[in-house]
């Protein structure tokens, strides 16, 4: 007997500022998808500005699954996220759906179609020295130490991506096994049940993307990011070494409010930050193989997403 051919699901990917969230609306408004987020940004609470996260008309007609799930004191791994979004994508399938699976967070959609053996448990203590150790000579150091002892990792990695520089040491110190070893260790990996169609949102031009991110963030500054931030800190005990703060735009924003940096400091390194993190996603990309290449700034993307949507589902 042929074995049932496994369900279908999407991966909607591209860098920050690429339409992927007016894309996935106009998918799950054409095709019979649910929209998971892909996102270690979106799930927290209160943190809608400087995430550009979907307005609240806009989940309501279109529910976006896992965002709003953690207050931004949490934590959250890309296993939970693996964990999470399968269980997810079963009751999807279930129901008859298809799971659409969007974001530019592509360690999660690496976890969630590889797996990943479980890492080592945060050291708080060790987390301070690798700061201390920053504060004293430089991320651009501890990048360089990380680089000797996990090339794999530093190379998609930016001296500045401070959080995740951070993390890889971290790991390797505490376990003596570079973060690298645990995707490519020889062990089987899990299975996973989905056919599926990647989707990749590429810019055809750099500095039309850029552009879109500049217009982006002056945006979101004008629409109360600083305020926004400063609300946060009212109702959590935040600091800013928690990871829902070392999010692009809102270490910034904390920068300022310290008086780290003034309105035109903010505004410059912010859109510098979000570039950087646009060249990481696009690096994640790079590597990644069985991808349907779209061009994010055409004037005819949704209209050839929904075709290789169609062709995928045998939806005309």
């Amino acid at each position: 007997m042929i074995p049932p051919a496994p369900p279908p699901a999407i991966f909607l990917m591209g860098p920050t500022a690429s339409g992927k969230t007016g894309l996935a609306v106009a998918l799950a408004q054409r095709f019979p998808v649910e929209i998971i987020s892909v996102d270690s940004a979106l799930v927290y609470r209160g943190m809608d500005i400087g995430t550009a996260k979907p307005d609240a008309a806009t989940r309501a007609h279109t529910p976006h699954h896992l965002v709003d799930i953690l207050s931004p004191e949490a934590s959250y791994s890309a296993a939970q996220f693996r964990a999470d979004a399968l269980g997810l994508m079963t009751d999807i399938t279930a129901r008859g759906k298809v799971p659409l699976l969007v974001g530019g967070t592509m360690l999660y959609f690496k976890t969630l179609e590889g797996g990943i053996s479980e890492l080592p448990p945060a050291d708080p203590a060790l987390r301070r020295q690798l700061e201390t150790d920053a504060a004293n000579h430089g991320w651009p150091s501890l990048h360089q130490r990380l680089a000797e002892i996990d090339p794999a990792t530093a190379a998609r990695l930016e001296p500045g991506d401070t959080q995740r520089v951070q993390r890889a040491l971290e790991v390797y110190l505490i376990s003596g096994k570079p973060l690298s070893a645990y995707f490519v260790e020889d062990r089987e990996k899990p299975e996973f049940p989905y056919r599926l169609l990647k989707l990749a949102l590429l810019p055809s031009d750099r500095a039309a993307l850029h552009w879109r991110i500049e217009q982006r963030f002056d945006l979101m500054l004008e629409h109360g990011l600083v305020n926004e931030l400063k609300n946060l800190r009212q109702h959590y005990n935040l600091h800013p070494g928690l990871p829902a703060m070392k999010c692009v735009g809102y270490r910034q924003a904390w920068q300022f409010l310290e008086g780290e940096l003034d309105k035109a400091a903010l505004r410059e390194t912010g859109i510098a930050a979000t570039r950087q993190l646009a060249k990481r996603q696009l690096t994640w990309l790079r590597g990644m193989n069985g991808l349907t290449e779209l061009d994010c700034l055409s004037g005819d993307l949704t209209e050839k997403t929904f075709a290789a949507v169609g062709d995928f589902l045998q939806i005309g």
